[in-house]
């Protein structure tokens, strides 16, 4: 392994998202290649499946904070989820 591709962060200090997810596409690339010996693989797809947890678990953070504030009539605020969409059409709702 080139000791450049494989500098982990600081003992205690937990790397950024964006370094974990460049990581983790850099494994995947090397695993893809199939020249590596069976250990060097297991030893990369164990730090694979930790940076992809790590990185899952940053996203959940993220969108747990990402919440919209509205102000009701009565002046309090409130925080509202924000809300994903998942597909082309708009959301709705039926109506009893």
């Amino acid at each position: 392994m080139n000791p450049a591709q494989t500098k982990k962060p600081e003992p205690g200090k937990k790397p950024d998202f964006e370094h974990s997810l460049a990581r983790l596409e850099e494994i995947v690339r090397r695993l893809e290649s199939a020249s590596l010996s069976l250990d060097d693989a297991m030893k990369l797809f164990e730090e694979g499946v930790a940076l992809s947890r790590d990185c899952q678990k940053q996203l959940d953070q993220a969108e747990g904070k990402v919440e919209i504030l509205l102000k009701k009539a009565g002046g309090e605020v409130v925080a509202e989820p924000f809300e994903v969409e998942t597909g082309d059409e708009p959301a709705t709702e039926d109506e009893p």
